[in-house]
């Protein structure tokens, strides 16, 4: 199978073709988003919106499938923020580093200090357009909490502040990229979205 993948973020396409490639082996070609197409305006209200736009206006301009995804990070005790804004809550242009600062200022502002206060979940939505208009979507979640400084330097984003629950009390950033693609909400929503093609796709 051949995918144009939506997103330019460097991040996010070693993560999804790593965990791709765990999940399928060789069987998926995953194609560079092309350079001349512009960025799309993520604008939906929820995660299954915007992974959607991203993902029609590839098919569309491409004529191929094409796979994206949109993650968000919901704080309890933000009811539910920064979450589709995840990527941009200190700014439209705010860096990883920005973001974080930004979250952990929002929970010092409404009280939250112990673990049990600051509750959180990351949850990631992929989805795959063929150019015959049919869809196949998936969803995957990590539970964790939010520490009141960032520790570790993998990953990205909000990793160094994210401790799941599964992970020993490490946050992602402490993890290797292997040990956080089994248990994050990228990795299980990609393992997800694979077994949603059935087994004759491959």
């Amino acid at each position: 199978m051949r995918l144009v993948l939506a997103s330019a973020n460097p991040d996010k396409v070693a993560e999804i073709a790593e965990v791709l490639a765990d999940a399928v082996g060789g069987d998926v070609e995953l194609v560079p988003r092309p350079p001349g197409v512009p960025d799309v305006i993520e604008d939906a209200p929820d995660l299954v919106g915007n992974a959607r736009l991203k993902a029609v206006a590839l098919c569309e301009a491409t004529g191929e499938a094409a796979i994206a995804d949109d993650t968000g990070l919901e704080v309890d005790a933000l009811a539910g923020a920064p979450g589709v804004r995840s990527g941009r809550y200190a700014g439209d242009a705010a860096t990883y580093a920005e973001n974080v600062n930004a979250l952990l200022a929002a929970l010092a502002a409404v009280g939250a200090r112990r673990p049990d206060e600051r509750r959180a979940r990351f949850r990631t939505v992929a989805l795959v357009r063929f150019p015959d208009g049919h869809e196949v979507e998936a969803e995957g979640t990590v539970e964790g909490v939010i520490i009141d400084a960032p520790r570790g330097h993998a990953g990205f984003g909000y990793d160094p502040v994210f401790v799941p629950d599964e992970g020993g009390g490490r946050t992602f950033a402490e993890m290797s990229a292997e040990e956080k693609h089994a248990i994050s909400h990228r990795g299980r929503a990609f393992r997800a979205l694979v077994e949603g093609f059935g087994p004759t796709t491959f």
